[in-house]
């Protein structure tokens, strides 16, 4: 069929050109080049095509070079190589526009990975700082000791990576609210960070969280509300603290180490110390004691029964924005130290968060719990 095809083709041609039939020349002119074309894409898988080596690789580039206008192009071969080339060159272009793109483009995704741990970093750090600076303002405006305050950052959600970074910025006391997640945050942070249990706790979780952390890494446990977890808290401590005596070894190398390297704990060490958590709001969705005479009668039966636990303090939440829940727990603080014959400002108030602590610490916060200042906004869908 192909060399029928060369004759059909000579004929047509040698025919048209006569002088009688040039002037229909220009109208079949493209439509034998594109017959030339299509031919030729099947000569490129078949070697025996009939067509001329004119439409050629070779000889279509050289078409190309001295035929920059289609119209002075001299025969359909001439034209089937300038077609051919002209794409081949605008789809190269394109090609090499599109790779530009997304070189450039996948260079800017790297320099952006590149730099976000240092920004990260940065963020964190310059968000305590920012915190810090404004308590200590806030204390010198009520002419307080610079150190009268402590701030616990609030980790609940947050990656490891996000409290080490808050870590090598200097800070140490982190406060949690489930206790399976403070265990495992725990065994991968450094043996100094000071652990402040800050949610409602069950009963059945204080003897696994005090077997965890131990006393020297849990500080407090802020949100004892009743009898039944101050009393499992305590048999939890007592467990723990004749598991550490058998490990001690009779002879101390020194005041504070053992010859086995496990820490001998001082009489206050040998206690969980513990806030009473005192819901100053009347919300059913907060937890703890109702009232001054509650709170006051719980830190009375707690001091009677429970000989591990150490009332250091009280805690609240409060309500958004009202400042008053803060006076509440100041009162309630008066009840219990009256109670316990104490001095008043040995008893902490753990009081204020992101967005009331510089109020909280003017009504005489001792502890600020801040979280989403520091860290961000939490994402409770990966607790």
């Amino acid at each position: 069929m192909l060399r029928s095809s060369k004759v059909v083709y000579y004929a047509i041609t040698t025919y048209l050109v006569s002088p009688p039939f040039r002037f229909v020349h220009s109208l079949t002119y493209q439509t034998t080049s594109a017959f030339l074309c299509l031919a030729n894409h099947h000569s490129s898988h078949h070697p025996d095509s009939f067509l001329s080596p004119h439409c050629s690789s070779s000889s279509a580039g050289a078409s190309f070079s001295s035929h920059k206008n289609p119209r002075s192009l001299k025969s359909p071969y001439d034209y089937c190589s300038y077609r051919t080339t002209t794409t081949t060159a605008a789809t190269t272009r394109t090609t090499n526009r599109t790779t530009s793109t997304n070189n450039t483009q996948r260079n800017m995704s790297n320099n952006s990975l590149d730099s976000s741990p240092t920004k990260a970093n940065d963020e964190i750090a310059t968000n305590i700082a920012h915190v810090k600076s404004k308590i200590q303002t806030t204390l010198q405006e009520c002419n307080r000791s610079p150190d009268s305050v402590r701030l616990v950052a609030v980790s609940k959600t947050k990656p490891v990576e996000m409290l080490m970074e808050a870590y090598q910025a200097g800070q140490r006391h982190f406060g949690e609210n489930y206790a399976q997640e403070l265990m495992q945050k725990a065994e991968e942070m450094p043996n100094d960070v000071q652990w402040h249990f800050i949610g409602p706790l069950q009963s059945n979780k204080a003897g696994p969280l005090v077997k965890s952390l131990g006393l020297k890494k849990l500080v407090c446990v802020e949100s004892v509300s009743s009898m039944k977890l101050a009393q499992k808290l305590d048999h939890a401590v007592q467990a723990w603290l004749d598991q550490h005596q058998e490990q001690q070894q009779p002879q101390q190398k020194d005041e504070k180490e053992g010859e086995s390297g496990i820490a001998v704990l001082s009489d206050k060490e040998k206690k969980l110390g513990i806030y009473l958590q005192v819901n100053t709001s009347g919300e059913d969705t907060k937890s703890g004691v109702s009232n001054e005479k509650e709170c006051a009668d719980l830190a009375k039966e707690i001091v009677a029964s429970c000989p591990n636990l150490r009332i250091d303090g009280l805690m609240t939440i409060g309500a958004p924005g009202d400042f008053s829940c803060f006076d509440v727990l100041v009162e309630c603080r008066k009840s219990v130290a009256d109670v316990l014959s104490v001095d008043v400002d040995s008893l902490e108030l753990s009081m204020g968060m992101s967005g009331d602590y510089v109020e909280a610490i003017q009504r005489g916060a001792t502890s600020v719990r801040v979280g989403s200042t520091i860290f961000g906004a939490r994402d409770y869908a990966k607790k």
